[in-house]
């Protein structure tokens, strides 16, 4: 089962995530959105969202940077092991915590909000479900970490770095996470589905990341008065 988790299951996610995502904008591009439900309530709707997309935003980089670089390039950068570890467990409960709180509050947004739960869609709720189960596991797993520091042992990042280097690499070695704690274990699990589900849901819309909002002019908006008769 290790071996079809950290050795198969990572391809087949990857596979499903590029090809999915390319047969639903080729076939089904009006799908193609993120479906705001902000219309229908727009209460604490900038504060959940904010913090839920600056929260995943940077966890996704922090995670793609962190085990992607290789070891000898933190080494040449005066970064030691030890280091590299303390940075992982601050920015990942700063950065994990902003998400959660955010993804908790969208998701009860979802589940109490009258309007939103006759307009919504069931598999929105549970991506967001999902989502937050994942970055609370995630955070779960810096409590594991912090005890690792305070043991002067960097050997689980090391071998889940490499880990991620050999998937990367099309070189799958699953032996190198065969001893690590179960909650990393579960947390690669739930963030690996998260992949895999990606072109089914409304997720589709990160690759639209619309980068031309930051050179675009500014727009006047002038509200309509209706003149007193």
């Amino acid at each position: 089962m290790n071996d079809f988790i950290f050795g198969v299951y990572p391809y087949i996610a990857g596979t499903i995530f590029l090809v999915g995502s390319w047969v639903r904008f080729d076939r089904e591009q009006y799908t193609w959105k993120a479906d705001s439900s902000q219309f229908l309530n727009n209460d604490k709707m900038r504060l959940a969202s904010n913090l839920f997309h600056v929260g995943i935003i940077a966890v996704f980089f922090g995670h793609f940077f962190g085990m992607l670089t290789p070891h000898s390039v933190f080494l040449a950068l005066g970064i030691s092991d030890m280091a590299h570890q303390k940075m992982a467990i601050i920015l990942g409960i700063l950065f994990g915590g902003m998400c959660l709180a955010g993804a908790t509050m969208l998701t009860l947004r979802r589940l109490q909000d009258p309007r939103i739960v006759a307009a919504g869609r069931k598999r929105d709720l549970f991506v967001i479900g999902w989502l937050l189960a994942t970055v609370l596991v995630g955070l779960l797993t810096t409590l594991v970490s912090m005890k690792h520091v305070a043991d002067g042992d960097a050997s689980t990042m090391i071998a889940l770095t490499q880990y991620v280097q050999s998937v990367a690499t099309l070189r799958a070695d699953p032996g190198l996470v065969a001893d690590v704690n179960p909650i990393f274990k579960l947390h690669m699990f739930l963030g690996m589905t998260v992949f895999l589900m990606f072109p089914f849901t409304r997720l589709v819309h990160v690759w639209s990341v619309p980068l031309t909002y930051l050179s675009r002019a500014y727009q006047i908006v002038r509200a309509k008065q209706i003149a007193a008769r």
